[in-house]
């Protein structure tokens, strides 16, 4: 065997133990395939050990609601049942008063609202692009009256994640009165404070830090309170958890009644909150039998935007049409 043979295994006997490692590592750092983990109660998108997002819609809820919504990486955005607010859920829909009826907050004696929101006929397509489609039916009514005061048909579109984990939820909602005229109302906001809520709402994670809030106009000022309301066409509210940059878009498509929307958002200490606050200014009626729909699109995104990029979502989303 020559010398030149010689020096040529050896060179190849020291190269194998280097390319196995640079497979391996290869292979580590490949991300987990995606996949559906579905029960009766819940939906979720999973990447190995991470829920990406998971959708409660169980019929022992006080309502449905989206918890947690995650970023590459596992940073969890949202908050479910914290001790200062049993009845926040992560990301969820819920009326303040109905007719005068609590539909929030939990009665004490209970723990439950007092108005209650039964959800049924819940139909849940998942596809093989990691995408899905969710679609409910609620009904509202006072607890102990089965007479429905208020009726919801809801449809909820998720996108597939991209490369960076950001994906859309795309929410429509048609309200119908019953047989009686409807009163949707609100706790009458005040300077610097609480009130003014109802409707679309996120809490966010205690862990997020660093918290700011952007309109498609720019940054957005809180007052003394840390309490902030305007009316905008989107806001993006962002901060970081573990010094990852993450955050959620919120947009009001220009066929919702009383566009834009008037936002509720809070950044204090222990709380982080966004509110599509549409009854802050006045409370709205339902006559018998009549309609209403909303419609927004909620974005989870790491990094943080600024309002070029919210004014270029919010263009697409105004060029969307969202229906049943």
């Amino acid at each position: 065997m020559t010398r030149a043979i010689v020096l040529h295994s050896l060179l190849l006997t020291l190269a194998m133990p280097l390319t196995l490692l640079l497979c391996t590592e290869t292979r580590a750092a490949d991300p987990a395939p995606l996949r559906w983990d579905r029960s009766e109660s819940s939906v979720a998108l999973v990447r190995g050990q991470q829920v990406l997002w998971r959708f409660h819609h169980g019929s022992t809820l006080d309502v449905p609601y989206f918890h947690p919504l995650s970023t590459k990486g596992g940073r969890v955005l949202t908050w479910d049942r914290p001790a200062d607010h049993a009845w926040h859920h992560g990301l969820w829909f819920c009326w303040k008063y109905i007719n005068g009826v609590n539909y929030w907050e939990h009665d004490r004696q209970t723990g439950r609202p007092a108005g209650r929101t039964e959800t049924t006929d819940v139909k849940v397509e998942t596809r093989d692009d990691h995408s899905a489609r969710i679609s409910l039916a609620l009904a509202y009514h006072p607890d102990g009256d089965d007479e429905v005061v208020l009726r919801e048909r809801r449809r909820i579109v998720i996108s597939a994640p991209n490369a960076h984990d950001e994906y859309s939820l795309d929410w429509i909602s048609e309200f119908t009165a019953g047989n009686n005229r409807v009163e949707l109302d609100r706790t009458p906001p005040k300077e610097q404070s609480w009130g003014g809520y109802a409707g679309l709402s996120v809490r966010f994670a205690k862990e997020m830090v660093d918290r700011q809030a952007i309109s498609e106009r720019g940054p957005v000022e809180f007052g003394p309170g840390n309490r902030h309301r305007s009316r905008a066409t989107s806001i993006d509210y962002s901060g970081t958890i573990d010094g990852d940059p993450v955050g959620l878009a919120f947009l009001d498509h220009p066929q919702n009644p009383r566009h834009p929307t008037p936002w509720y958002i809070i950044r204090s200490p222990v709380t982080g909150y966004v509110n599509a606050a549409l009854l802050n200014d006045e409370p709205m009626a339902l006559q018998p039998g009549r309609s209403m729909t909303l419609r927004y699109r909620v974005i989870v995104h790491p990094l943080r935007w600024d309002a070029a990029r919210l004014k270029t979502e919010q263009t697409r989303f105004q060029q969307s049409s969202l229906s049943f």
